[in-house]
């Protein structure tokens, strides 16, 4: 089984709002590892959920006007 990744990405107030309710919902999902809020110092309109999965991401409840992607791991790297 691999693992995979998700991301889900909006501009402003509203998107940021609902990228909260996404990561708070997250965890309820089969194969959930863990998720972050990201905000870019250099961009602060735009926010960022990304959330990590033991295998395929399940369907989900993306928030209208948000963008999202999901990726397969091909390869990864643990500190040593």
């Amino acid at each position: 089984m691999s693992a995979w990744v998700h991301y889900a990405e909006g501009q402003g107030d509203a998107a940021r709002a609902a990228l909260h309710g996404l990561l708070d919902a997250l965890p309820a999902q089969p194969g959930f590892l863990g998720a972050e809020l990201l905000l870019s110092p250099g961009q602060p309109a735009l926010t960022l959920v990304a959330s990590r999965w033991a295998g395929e991401v399940p369907p989900l409840p993306v928030p209208e006007g948000v963008r999202a992607w999901t990726f397969q791991v091909l390869d990864q790297r643990q500190p040593q």
